[in-house]
């Protein structure tokens, strides 16, 4: 369990959960079962018109290829500082997603919602996230020292690589509450569910309906995979969809 007290970068009162909110007892298990599913999970949000929710890997590009994480999100939101980056009575690091790891709990997924153009983890950052049991980090943003976070096994997706630091130049204004991920609304507790084809951001509220469907869907798509595989007729299995 990381420890609770702060390291003095941001605020109290701007860490809205000090725990990120658990998703039912089974349903991690359930999801990682169905192996790659972020299609069938945006197919069936879509049978449910759950809002948003889903951002291919064209915009969220995974580091580390052939990974599958699913976890309550952690949420962080950053913004860009005021002053000149550049002048070196400016170099002040406002930077605090340690925060977030120290706040994590073995399965949480973090999620940044940052700054473009500079990096809002690195190497160092991503160490201590698997060291705290996080799955891997989703960064609407630049991320960089992407070999190290990829030779310790700790995924990261994001919208950027870049070696800019995002020390003097971002400021962590918000831990655990609501961010826009490429607008997609996340909150505290959302189950992530990551792979090689994109994110889905699923709802707290949504996380057994979601997942119910997409079991049943997986089932049908097998019996398809299964009859394709045994040489049925196309018009014969494609009936059956």
């Amino acid at each position: 369990m990381a420890a609770k007290t702060l390291t003095g970068r941001i605020a109290a009162e701007r860490i809205r959960m000090q725990s990120t909110p658990k998703p039912p007892a089974g349903a991690v298990e359930r999801f990682l079962a169905l192996g790659e599913c972020t299609s069938l999970i945006s197919d069936v949000m879509d049978d449910l018109g759950v809002p948003e929710g889903v951002i291919g890997a064209s915009t969220l590009k995974p580091t580390l290829p052939g990974q599958l994480i699913v976890g309550p999100a952690l949420t962080v939101r950053n913004i860009r500082q005021r002053s000149d980056p550049l002048k070196s009575d400016s170099h002040v690091n406002r930077m605090a997603e340690f925060e977030a790891h120290n706040l994590a709990e073995d399965g949480d997924v973090l999620v940044i919602s940052g700054v473009a153009g500079m990096s809002n983890m690195g190497g160092i950052s991503a160490m201590t996230g698997k060291r705290q049991g996080e799955r891997g980090a989703i960064v609407m943003g630049g991320v960089r020292d992407v070999r190290h976070s990829r030779s310790i096994g700790y995924p990261v997706w994001a919208s950027e690589i870049t070696p800019v630091t995002g020390k003097w130049r971002l400021e962590t204004v918000e831990i655990n509450g609501e961010v826009d991920i490429g607008g997609v609304r996340v909150n505290p507790g959302d189950l992530v569910v990551a792979d090689d084809t994109g994110v889905c951001f699923i709802p707290r509220a949504e996380i057994m309906r979601v997942l119910d469907i997409c079991e049943k869907k997986k089932r049908a798509e097998d019996t398809r995979m299964d009859a394709i595989t045994q040489g049925v007729p196309v018009p014969v299995f494609y009936a059956k969809g």
